[in-house]
Order: C-alpha cells, then sequence, then structure tokens
C-alpha cells in the first residue's frame, strides 16, 4: 500500500515501550497531601491487594497529582480514563506527553481505563480522545516541565533560564551540573493545579508529536504476552454462562434448574430472568446450561422483510437535534431545473469485534473489582452501583486493553453478568461471551430509511435540499453544500433490534445518501461531479481533500478500462475531512473493487503511521457495510449469527489502496478513528453508476445471498 504525506515527516528513532504495569493483582494507591516546599508533597505508594481498598475515582482533576506521577527512577505514570480498544491512543497519548515533558517515551507508562487510579472519564467515543484528553495531558505535562524546571533553579541557586531539559535529566549550562528528574521528586506526588495557560509546543516545533513513534506495547500483542480480559485467571476462579431468551422480548415463565444443581461443582444463580450457573470449567459449565429446562412466552416481532415499513410508521416525530431548516425548500424545489426524489435503505450490521465480550468479577469484604473490554469503565461502575446498590466507591472497574470495539462496547454486558454470578457463587468469576451471542445481544448499527429530496438550477448550483433520517440517526447530517433553502430532520423510530454506537454512527448512512444524490445531480447536468462538488462547496478543507484524492486518483483519466467506473465522495464528521475515490470493475453482476484513493485531513498530524492504520482500516471495515454486511433476523431471531453466514470482509476483496494525508499543523489535532469510513461507500455506488448506469440506493449494495464479489 502507498502512503503519501502532505509535508515531509522524518522516521524518528524507533521506540519500543514495554508493559511495564501490566494487570496484576496490585494497585498503586495513591492519595494527596498538603503542599510542601516547591508544589510537592510528601507521599509514598503503598502496595494493596486489589479489592481490599479503592481509592476516590472522583480525584480533583484540577490536580496535577491526578494526571501525573514521577518516581524514584524517574519513570513517567500518565493517568487517563480513555480506553484503548485498537486505536493506539496509548502511543499517541505517551507522544504527546513526550513531547511537553521531554523524556524517553519508553520511560512513560500509561494507565487508563482503570476507575480506581484515574480521573473520571465518560467514555472513549466520538474520536474525542485526542481533541479532548490530549490537550489535557499536554497541559498537564508542560505544567509538570515547568515545576521541574523551578525545583532545580531553587536546589541550585541558579536562573531558570540557564536550565536545559531533555531525555528526563535538567542540565545547568554554566556548570554542566546534570540531574535526574527521579532525583529531583523523590517518589513524592505533584500538588500544584494543572496550569490552564502553561507555554505549549507549538505544532510546527515538535520533535516526538508528528513522528511515527512504533506502538509502545506493540511486541506485547505481537507475542502473545498482552492478557485479554479473556486470558485472565485468578485463583479459585470459576467459569459462568448466562441462560439467554430464544428470541428478543422473550420473557421467562418458569424454569427448571434440579439437573444443573446436582452437576459436581455447578452453581446455579437465579435473580427474576436472570439465570446463570458457574462451574469449574467453561465445558461443565456449558453443559449445566444445556442442563436447564426453561419454558419462554414470546410475542409477534418484526422481520426483516417488513424492517423499513416498520421503521417509517413507528417514526415519531423530529428530533429538534437533527433539525434545520432554511430558505423555502418546496418553491425552490419546484422551480429547480432538475431534480431528483430517492429513498435509501440501510440494515442492521454487527461490530464483529476481534475479541468478544469478556468479564471477570471478584469480591472482597463487600467491594466488587471487575475487569472487562469495554469503552466506558466509569460507565460501567456506575451501571453496578445501581444494579447492587452500593457505593461507587466499593466498586473498581478495569479495562485491559481490549481487541476492538469500533462503538460497540459502551456497555459491560459480560462483567456485569460476572459480577452477578461472583456474588453468589462467592468465587471469582469470568463470563466469555461466544461468538453466536456477540452477534445476537450485542447491540448493532442501527438500521435505517432515508429520504432525498433535491433540486438545482442549470448552472450546477443546488437550491433545494431536504433530507429526513429515519431511525439510523443525525450524525453527518447536515450537508457540507451551500444551499439556500433546505430542511433537514432526523426521526427517531421504535426499533426490532438492539441498536447503538458503531464507528461513525450514523454519517456512514447520512453521507452515503447525500453523495449518491450529489453524483445523482451531476449527471442529470452533465457536469463532472468532482466540479460539480467543488463549485456548491465553501469549506476550504473539503475542497483541499477532494483535490488531493482527485490528484493522486488521477480523477481526470476516468476509468482504466471498460466496464470500469469511476466514483467520488466526500464528508466531514467530529471536526476532520476526507475524500474517497474508487474505481470498480463489472463483469455480469459481479463487483470488484480495483482501486481506493483517500485524502483525508484532521488537523496537526501526531503519529503519521498510525493514522494511516487507521485510515486503512476504516476503509477496509466500510467495505464490509457496503457491500454486503447485514443481518438478518425474523420473529426475533438472529438467522446469520455467526461468522459462517455473516459476510465480513476478506483479503480477496482489499482493493489498491492509497493514503493521502494533509497535515495542517496550523489547526489543532483532531480524533481519526471514525471519519475516514464514511466516504467508501458512495465512493464505490458512485463508480458502479458510472459502469453501468445502474444506481443503487440500499445498504449494503449486494444482495442477500451474494458471494464475495457479486450480487447487483
Amino acid at each position: 500500500m502507498k502512503s503519501t504525506v502532505k509535508e515531509d515527516i522524518v522516521a524518528p528513532e524507533q521506540y519500543e515501550l514495554q508493559e511495564k504495569l501490566p494487570y496484576t493483582f496490585s494497585m498503586k494507591r495513591r492519595t494527596f497531601f498538603q503542599t510542601l516546599g516547591s508544589g510537592i508533597a510528601v507521599v509514598f505508594s503503598v502496595s494493596k491487594s486489589i479489592g481490599a481498598e479503592f481509592t476516590d475515582s472522583a480525584a480533583d482533576e484540577s490536580s496535577l497529582a491526578a494526571w501525573i506521577h514521577i518516581n524514584e527512577k524517574s519513570e513517567v505514570t500518565i493517568y487517563t480514563g480513555k480506553a484503548e480498544v485498537g486505536q493506539n491512543i496509548r502511543t499517541s497519548l505517551a507522544q504527546i506527553v513526550a513531547e511537553e515533558l521531554p523524556v524517553p517515551i519508553e520511560k512513560i507508562n500509561m494507565v487508563m481505563g482503570d476507575t480506581a487510579l484515574t480521573p473520571y472519564d465518560r467514555g472513549t467515543f466520538g474520536s474525542r480522545s485526542i481533541p479532548y484528553m490530549g490537550p489535557q495531558l499536554r497541559k498537564a505535562a508542560a505544567t509538570a516541565r515547568e515545576i521541574l524546571i523551578g525545583l532545580a533553579a531553587d536546589e541550585w541557586k541558579v536562573a531558570r533560564t540557564s536550565l536545559i531539559f531533555q531525555h528526563g535529566e535538567i542540565k545547568e549550562q554554566n556548570t554542566q551540573r546534570v540531574i535526574a528528574i527521579g532525583k529531583l521528586m523523590k517518589g513524592k506526588e505533584f500538588v500544584k493545579p494543572v496550569d490552564d495557560h502553561v507555554k505549549i509546543t507549538p505544532a510546527d516545533e515538535w520533535k516526538v508529536t508528528g513522528t511515527s513513534v512504533r506502538k509502545v506495547n506493540g511486541e506485547a500483542f505481537l507475542t502473545g504476552k498482552h492478557i485479554y480480559t479473556s486470558d485472565m485467571n485468578l485463583p479459585d476462579m470459576l467459569h459462568g454462562k448466562i441462560l439467554r431468551p430464544p428470541a428478543y422480548g422473550a420473557t421467562l415463565v418458569s424454569c427448571d434448574t434440579s439437573a444443573a444443581k446436582k452437576m459436581k461443582g455447578v452453581t446455579v444463580v437465579q435473580d427474576g430472568d436472570f439465570v446463570g450457573v458457574t462451574a469449574p470449567d467453561p465445558y461443565t459449565a456449558t453443559q449445566a446450561l444445556k442442563a436447564i429446562r426453561a419454558e419462554w412466552k414470546t410475542k409477534e416481532q418484526p422481520s426483516r422483510s417488513e424492517l423499513f415499513q416498520y421503521l417509517k410508521v413507528k417514526a415519531g416525530k423530529p428530533d429538534e437535534r437533527g433539525n434545520e431548516t432554511t430558505g423555502d425548500f418546496a418553491s425552490a424545489f419546484a422551480t429547480a431545473a432538475v431534480k431528483i426524489e430517492q429513498s435509501f435503505t440501510v440494515d442492521y450490521i454487527a461490530h464483529a469485534p476481534m475479541e468478544t465480550r469478556a468479564g471477570v468479577a471478584q469480591w472482597i469484604d463487600q467491594k466488587l473489582t471487575v475487569w472487562t473490554g469495554t469503552q466506558r469503565p466509569f460507565g460501567v461502575q456506575e451501571d453496578l452501583a445501581e444494579l447492587f446498590s452500593i457505593p461507587k466507591e466499593n466498586i473498581r472497574v478495569i479495562q485491559p486493553d481490549t481487541g476492538s470495539g469500533y462503538g460497540g462496547k459502551h456497555t459491560g454486558e459480560a462483567g456485569i453478568e460476572a459480577a452477578r454470578l461472583a456474588r453468589d457463587s462467592r468465587k471469582p468469576v469470568k463470563v466469555v461471551w461466544t461468538r453466536e451471542e456477540e452477534f445476537t445481544w450485542a447491540y448493532f448499527r442501527p438500521a435505517g430509511v432515508i429520504e432525498v429530496k433535491a433540486g438545482a438550477s442549470s448552472d450546477g448550483t443546488v437550491t433545494a435540499w431536504e433530507f429526513h433520517n429515519y431511525n439510523s440517526g443525525g450524525s453527518g447530517i447536515e450537508t457540507p453544500y451551500e444551499v439556500k433553502n433546505k430542511q433537514i430532520q432526523f426521526h427517531a423510530s421504535d426499533t426490532p433490534l438492539r441498536q447503538g454506537s458503531y464507528r461513525g454512527l450514523a454519517a456512514t448512512a447520512n453521507v452515503f445518501a447525500r453523495e449518491s444524490i450529489m453524483s445523482d445531480l451531476a449527471e442529470a447536468l452533465k457536469i463532472d461531479p468532482l466540479e460539480f462538488r467543488l463549485k456548491n462547496l465553501r469549506e476550504q478543507r473539503m475542497k483541499d481533500v477532494l483535490g488531493a484524492a482527485a490528484k493522486t486518483f488521477r480523477w481526470k483519466d476516468g476509468a482504466s478500462a471498460p466496464s470500469h467506473g469511476v466514483g467520488i465522495a466526500c464528508g466531514n464528521e467530529k471536526g476532520s475531512y476526507v475524500a474517497t475515490c474508487a474505481e470498480v470493475s463489472l463483469k455480469g453482476k459481479n463487483i470488484a473493487v480495483e482501486r481506493v484513493v483517500v485524502a483525508f485531513e484532521c488537523g496537526a498530524i501526531v503519529n503519521p503511521e498510525h493514522l494511516k492504520n487507521q485510515i486503512e482500516g476504516a476503509v477496509i471495515q466500510g467495505l464490509g457495510g457496503a457491500l454486503f454486511e447485514s443481518i438478518d433476523f425474523k420473529d426475533g431471531k438472529i438467522l446469520n449469527g455467526a461468522f459462517s453466514k455473516y459476510r465480513v470482509p476478506r483479503f480477496s476483496d482489499i482493493p489498491k489502496l492509497e493514503v493521502v494525508m494533509l497535515n495542517r499543523k496550523d489547526i489543532p489535532s483532531v480524533g481519526a478513528g471514525e471519519t475516514p469510513i464514511v466516504g467508501i461507500a458512495p465512493a464505490i455506488r458512485n463508480a458502479v453508476a458510472n459502469a453501468s448506469g445502474k444506481k443503487l440506493y440500499t445498504l449494503p449494495m449486494i444482495k442477500e445471498g451474494a458471494t464475495a464479489r457479486s450480487g447487483l
């Protein structure tokens, strides 16, 4: 794969950070005492057993000590409530710290997603880690830098201007004296607040941030050293399984657990409709679950064939948060030279993470510790507190680095189930969902119906725009194009399946519909689709990504061969901008995506190589939703809840993929995990239309039951 960057980025020295603080069974308890001397408190760490001692997770976030600690070995520990689910913010945030607090990155350890140790965080979603947590840690690191320089100046009785801080040491230029920051701190804690006005390094002076630092704990993942929740083992730990309903909406009528209770080592836990078993090993737990005789009451539910009509019928009034009305749409549409009215449909799709939901729970002295792969550790802590009616301070939730989330792990079901089983079993319990459970009971990307009316004048100006989204969501619903007369509305609806966040949220569906209509308007007007978009855009950043993608793709050359077509699309979400060009080939009804170029701009680039990985990953994931991913269901039952039945992208589906990254050092960095996914589906759709004249209005575009590259 070829990657170009709109700016020369020098390959840095390659760093690697070992997992110095794995999730073992001890923890550092951090407390905050009065100021002594130059912003330091005399506080020393003590080891405590997990579950036996807890710190207050609501520590004062304005305190520098809530975010950073330096030990006597000059090792820096950074605390953040953000969760690492494969997007590699552990490395990016460590780079940001190393930029402001000049220590070798291998000396920085990130403690993340631990409610007992880290400041409160609402969760890891919405591409917020870099634009929100990045500046917070940058200020904390810069504040620590200034305090350390002040300590050295006081100790040596010299001016601050005579000191140089680099590589974790402070050097006095006149005498060449050197002191390590660990010697200055002596294991004590900062107590001064984070300085919101501290001087930070401008992007054009970055030395660590903006370079391709290697994944800080990458070796642990490659060698298998990293411990996922599903790998964990505690002394005397049991394995749990949960009784699931046969269909959505089913209620438990009766339950005979007598046979399971007779099995050696098995404990049955029943609390209302919640029924689960624990056993010394997963096999026995599975057999015990099979021994339970349950009777369920089901109810009539819509099936996939009825889905889109159902969503329209069950839709409520427009959501005020997704509404925008300007001008007089009706008059503008009536007088438009070119008019299009079209309905789009979007199926439910699964997140299909590499790691299924897993949780381990342990109760000690009425205090609970839960390890689980979640994007919201503090949210799971709150759910547990409500469920068990105990104070949050008695609950610790730890999020080990997790095998992908894509917005699908905002909840912590497996951890909560493990906690319920562990309470009654009086031993630690691990619950690991099967792949079928993941497909069936995790929430899906919302299905939806989108209805669009659009009109344009003969000179290529979009004059009228009406856009209604039913159920799939309001993200990305606003058009970036200048239209004087428009009405945009999101309508919430009842949903027959459980639904929730997904990478890019509803922007994927909304951009698909919008960019399809834009290309259809361009065709009707006999205007090049790129020129048509540029004519109706004011935002220069969007124009820049379109220009960069088109140039690398060689847009003006058109398709490379007969039965080939090219398509283009663009979008913005979460403060970043993307443009995607695609070339497809058609053989009968078969579709092959041959080549894709993606231009992306998210402000100042923090780590070029890892940004490229995020863009590539988003595009590949987007191929699935564009072409063939969809959940099939009937009478409340998932019919394709296994990888053998649910089609995801394979190696053979991957096109030649080129990434162009625009590095805007004059703009603050924003998140990059979501926006790159939104352009691939409409670019492919528009390329299919260019090749065949056939216009597609569904996601996925390949018909149900089609094989890898077929199904128009």
